[in-house]
């Protein structure tokens, strides 16, 4: 992953304003913001400069994306990605689960062999040495494996609601995967994922994907000092009254 933000080029058929958007949250949802270098300052000018337009929509599109908790607009100091809290992190990874292990129920229930077969595709270039020597591939493969489940399990909204906290989640499950040798877990616990999907034994299938999400949530609570040690990397909070301080740590 990025650890700066890496914007597309602006397209010619499209909405400006929500083109912008999604170039933007396409870009920071892209980055590595736990990364100990990762630069979380956004620069409209430089933005403007990069895509060739004026700073208005580049505005709008940081506005929408401060309401949905992406970026920190902080007057007189500057526009910052945000990084979540503990707290933050391990809800989200604790909704993911109920989400993602309902999916796994309902895929061994409309999922068609070939999509089941889907999954085992996705996984099958993957033994525990080669995820460990093409880290960051693997990660990104792990993301489309576990997106795939949702999407077998023909349920839009729970597939709609899930994206919603995938894209807040995506440079946590990059970093974390790499720690502690969770990628052999990882590929072991994708393997027992699909053989339940395909034996359509709904109660084991959901109970593995449970267990696999609770697995990195357990990660994150002991190892969160690792990410907490980026603090000297962030953004100071905003200027608050005095005395009323209500602000979370983003680390």
């Amino acid at each position: 992953m990025a650890r700066s933000l890496k914007l597309k080029a602006v397209g010619t058929n499209f909405s400006l304003k929500d083109h912008i958007y999604e170039v933007l949250k396409d870009a920071i949802t892209g980055m590595n913001i736990y990364d100990a270098d990762a630069n979380l300052k956004l620069e409209e000018r430089k933005m403007a400069e990069q895509l060739g337009i004026s700073r208005t929509p580049i505005r709008e599109a940081l506005a929408r994306l401060e309401q949905e908790g992406f970026v920190d607009i902080q007057p007189r100091k500057g526009i910052f990605i945000k990084r979540k809290s503990l707290e933050e992190v391990l809800e989200m990874i604790t909704v993911w689960a109920a989400l993602e292990s309902m999916a796994a129920r309902l895929s061994t229930e409309h999922a068609s062999d070939d999509e089941v077969a889907s999954l085992r595709k996705m996984v099958a270039d993957y033994t525990k040495n080669e995820a460990r020597a093409h880290m960051d591939e693997y990660s990104e493969a792990n993301i489309r494996f576990h997106r795939r489940i949702l999407e077998l399990s023909k349920c839009s909204m729970l597939h709609s609601i899930a994206d919603g906290l995938f894209l807040h989640m995506r440079a946590i499950r990059a970093r974390a995967m790499a720690e502690a040798d969770r990628v052999s877990l990882s590929v072991d616990d994708h393997m027992h994922i699909i053989d339940a999907i395909e034996k359509r034994d709904g109660d084991l299938a959901s109970k593995l994907v449970r267990e696999h999400t609770m697995r990195l949530h357990a990660h994150i609570r002991k190892n969160w000092h690792e990410f907490t040690d980026l603090s000297a990397a962030e953004p100071e909070p905003a200027d608050t009254p005095r005395g009323k301080s209500n602000r979370k740590s983003t680390a």
